[in-house]
């Protein structure tokens, strides 16, 4: 038969494991916990800085009360539909920078209105060609494109 031995000298816990066991596994998980949190207090010291964007300007440019901005898209049926089919005509160009995809159309009485930044002229003239076809001609566009290269 086979002999059976007893731990009596250290008490049993946590469903028959030793209590030294159960320290050191608990030992352990604190060692992961510590290292998974140092590496992650190095990587976001070692992440490059982020240039502070400064739109002021343009920011105070839209302060003028002539000048169009999104909350002034008129909610005539017209004017949604041609800025949202000038959006998506600007969106499927694959050619464009996310820049060019975001810039701001808006429509006020069958007007366009384009702003925000480009990366080139090629895209400025791109997105230009693109809501000149939707909209119906040159008269009907406003170009307020600002081109800044990276």
């Amino acid at each position: 038969m086979f002999p059976l031995q007893f731990h009596t000298s250290v008490p049993c816990v946590n469903g028959g494991r030793l209590a030294s066991e159960t320290r050191m596994r608990k030992a352990y998980i604190s060692g992961i916990f510590l290292s998974l949190l140092s590496c992650g207090a190095v990587l976001r010291a070692q992440a490059p800085a982020q240039e502070k964007q400064d739109n002021t300007r343009v920011n105070q440019r839209d302060r003028n009360p002539g000048e169009a901005t999104a909350d002034q898209q008129k909610e005539n049926a017209a004017d949604r539909d041609l800025a949202a089919k000038i959006r998506r005509e600007i969106t499927k160009d694959k050619s464009l920078s996310t820049y060019g995809h975001n810039v701001k159309v808006i429509v006020q009485n069958g007007v366009v209105t384009l702003k925000g930044p480009v990366r080139s002229n090629e895209e400025l003239q791109s997105i230009m060609s693109t809501a000149s076809r939707v909209a119906g001609g040159d008269a009907k566009i406003t170009n307020q494109l600002a081109v800044q290269p990276k």
